[in-house]
């Protein structure tokens, strides 16, 4: 346990100490978030006061204040665990892995440290982001979760932290250098908002798009952290009306439909649980032949 723990400990060093690389990892969010503060936001808040002429405009602020911070903290997920990553193509560039491997550390441990240490540094720079946009949100008075709901959010993180990061890591065994990994951070960074439809809303989408974009696990994490940073917004939004908080469910990605097939949020976590599952032991397998 021991050398697990230094190794996790010295692949944090390495991630912390590169202020480049912790700002590209958090280069998509900031572009999102970019995005809704200068057009984006301000058309969608247009187009639900349309929709509800009734509502106060700050209810309709903070419902899509809380559906952007959503979708920053998906990303924020899947990006920093990619760049965590960046240890191991690093190692292996510089052929380092002969070294650990004449030191007393098994090879087991070498490759569970690389995994372990991303997963850490996603679940400790994403909830250092929600902890930071949610004060923003009380401070300017949109901010509408409970206890439960924060709770809820905790646990998600944490579940799409290491679902992603073994992901990444699947995806970082292939990168030949570091240039290449730069690259391969750029395109996930950039492509991510479309395909967990963060950018626009779900249903602006075509039918065939998002069904595609619904099966996939970036959408089904996006869902998750909707509905209890949503919530309360929603509540405040449509009161009552049991069928427009439906539409606007579906519209704005806060429930999923694949092929007709609705998942609810218990399905939504055994996804992920799987995917987790699936990629951990393969990431383990390739970084392990890797290492030589």
């Amino acid at each position: 346990m021991k050398p697990l723990i230094s190794l996790v400990g010295r692949n944090l060093r390495i991630f912390f100490r590169d202020p480049v690389g912790v700002f590209l990892s958090m280069l998509s969010p900031l572009i999102l978030l970019l995005l809704y503060a200068l057009f984006l936001g301000n058309q969608q808040v247009e187009a639900l006061g349309e929709t509800f002429p009734g509502v106060d405009q700050a209810d309709i602020q903070g419902f899509i204040s809380a559906w952007v911070f959503s979708g920053i903290v998906m990303i924020t997920t899947v990006t920093t665990g990619l760049q965590a990553m960046n240890a191991l193509v690093e190692d292996r560039v510089q052929g380092r892995f002969k070294d650990f491997l004449v030191s007393p550390v098994s090879r087991g441990n070498l490759v569970a440290g690389y995994l372990v240490s991303a997963m850490v540094i996603s679940l400790g720079v994403t909830v250092l982001v929600f902890a930071v946009g949610q004060t923003y949100l009380s401070i300017s008075g949109q901010s509408y979760l409970s206890l439960l709901d924060v709770l809820q959010v905790f646990a998600y993180i944490a579940l799409l932290s290491i679902t992603f990061a073994a992901l990444t890591a699947f995806l970082a065994t292939f990168i030949p250098s570091t240039s290449g990994f730069t690259a391969l951070a750029t395109i996930v960074g950039t492509v991510m908002g479309f395909i967990a439809a963060i950018y626009v809303p779900m249903g602006i989408l075509p039918d065939g798009v998002t069904n595609v974009i619904s099966a996939l696990p970036f959408a089904i994490a996006a869902m998750l952290l909707r509905g209890p940073l949503t919530s309360g917004a929603l509540a405040e939004l449509t009161g009552d009306n049991a069928g427009a908080r439906e539409v606007m469910e579906s519209f704005y990605g806060l429930t999923l439909s694949v092929g007709g097939w609705t998942p609810t949020n218990a399905e939504a976590v055994f996804i992920l649980l799987a995917v987790a599952a699936v990629f951990t032991l393969a990431s383990l397998a390739r970084i392990r032949g890797r290492v030589r």
